[in-house]
């Protein structure tokens, strides 16, 4: 198995910093450059999936490659989601490590063995139908971070609850290991401390927060950063509804 690098994404993810992560509602440069001026720390593409939530189809690697390098200009950490039945081959894989993406994402159950040899670190996602078993199978990458995208689509745009708190405190406590939580949810700058008290190591902002603007992204992305930066002690969720 490769060895990952601890860059300063992991290494603020490992250290409870709670940087804000962003995933692009369309591979648009502005987009991306209106998340990095209000504060994200990241930014997370897709590859070869249709996206439910905006209805957007994200191409091959070929066909997203032209954006991609314009956006590795921006010098900022990048991920990708790197697809659902297709995933990019080993030599693409590699193509992404040379433009500086340092971690792919994937729903567990999409993983193909050929992504885990590749230099990006792993990022597997838990579904909602996902069982401790998928989780422990997780655990067990060497090297993994991991994603809870585990609220129903029937759920996306709702606001957090304590259910969703729960769950997500139960998956960061056996998980040990970081655990990021994708905004299926309507996250706003008031959940951040509940999300850093259920153990979460940084929430990732997609279309249901962040609209599909510039100028939506800003509105949205800002005051979620700040909260996150907040020094504020965080709050015992787990006695919240």
């Amino acid at each position: 198995m490769p060895i990952y690098p601890e860059t300063k994404l992991t290494k603020a993810l490992r250290g409870g910093e709670f940087p804000v992560i962003v995933s692009l509602a369309c591979h648009d440069l502005d987009l991306a450059k209106a998340a990095i001026e209000a504060g994200a720390s990241a930014i997370k593409v897709h590859l070869n999936a249709y996206h439910r939530a905006t209805g957007t189809t994200f191409g091959s690697f070929a066909e997203e490659r032209p954006f991609f390098e314009k956006l590795a200009a921006l010098g900022v950490p990048l991920l990708v989601m790197a697809g659902q039945e297709k995933v990019p081959s080993a030599q693409e894989m590699d193509a992404l490590a040379d433009l500086g993406f340092e971690g792919f994402n994937i729903y567990f159950s999409d993983m193909q063995p050929h992504l885990l040899q590749s230099k990006l670190r792993p990022m597997p996602a838990l579904g909602e139908k996902s069982t401790d078993e998928d989780l422990a199978r997780i655990i067990a990458i060497p090297g993994a971070m991991m994603e809870a995208s585990v609220a129903s689509f029937a759920d996306y745009g709702k606001s957090l609850n304590g259910a969703d708190l729960v769950r997500y405190g139960d998956i960061t406590t056996k998980a040990g290991i970081p655990v990021i939580a994708p905004s299926q949810k309507r996250f706003v700058a008031d959940d951040m401390p509940k999300l850093k008290a259920a153990g979460i190591a940084a929430p990732l902002l997609g279309v249901v927060v962040t609209g599909t603007t510039p100028e939506s992204m800003e509105a949205a992305v800002s005051p979620i950063v700040a909260s996150a930066r907040s020094s504020a002690p965080a709050v015992d969720v787990f006695r919240q509804n």
